[in-house]
């Protein structure tokens, strides 16, 4: 599969960054804008210390917190499997069936934030995904070391340890960009603390049940 709007880091597993469409990044905005009082409450199972977390898709197994829902158009659904497709092409993991089990929206205002977490969906093995919606400016005065802001910034923990590693990534984010890595890599996000502004994010999980003795020995 052929895509040239990718680049990637590496931290033990890899982080693959993409550009969204103009379409589907308006559209998106559109739908959480003009559909925002019919969007479900993703609350009871996220982790997020934030007000506005809600859901635009929701395909995994029902429980009591959520049920089955889809507010987006097939051609946005699809252009998600198709990168995350991409990501596991690139990895080159030969074999493996996708479910896309969840898609929602975080809104933080000033002070709220994302605590270090990972993601899972019906299983424990998968893809998470950031997508940058919108993103304030001005992410609001740092408490120290103004030179090295964290403010807003998202961050992601790599498995690697020891000296030397590069075991951490906290990228410079822009509107439209969408970053995929494993379920299991930690990552968190800083409150801002911009009390005019607000920062707008989606996430998307994808299962993804694959083989592990079939992708060592491909590599």
């Amino acid at each position: 599969m052929v895509t040239s709007d990718f680049k990637y880091t590496w931290l033990g597993q890899t982080i693959c960054k993409y550009e969204v469409p103009w379409d589907i990044f308006k559209t998106l905005n559109k739908i959480y804008e003009t559909n925002f009082i019919n969007l479900p409450d993703a609350h009871k199972q996220l982790v997020g210390k934030i007000k506005k977390e809600n859901s635009l898709f929701f395909g995994g197994r029902e429980n009591n917190k959520i049920h089955r829902h889809n507010m987006l158009p097939p051609y946005i659904l699809n252009w998600f499997e198709s990168k995350f497709r991409h990501y596991l092409e690139f990895n080159k993991i030969p074999e493996y069936k996708l479910k896309l089990t969840s898609i929602w929206i975080n809104e933080m205002v000033a002070g709220e934030y994302n605590p270090v977490h990972i993601h899972q969906g019906d299983i424990y093995t998968g893809l998470s995904s950031v997508m940058i919606l919108k993103l304030p400016k001005d992410m609001g005065p740092e408490s120290a070391r103004p030179d090295t802001p964290l403010n807003g910034k998202l961050q992601i923990i790599g498995a690697a340890n020891g000296q030397f590693v590069k075991s951490d990534y906290s990228p410079i984010m822009k509107e439209r960009d969408f970053y995929i890595f494993p379920y299991d890599m930690r990552h968190c996000v800083y409150p801002h603390t911009n009390p005019n502004a607000v920062r707008r994010t989606l996430a998307a999980n994808m299962d993804v049940d694959y083989n592990p003795v079939a992708t060592r020995t491909a590599g």
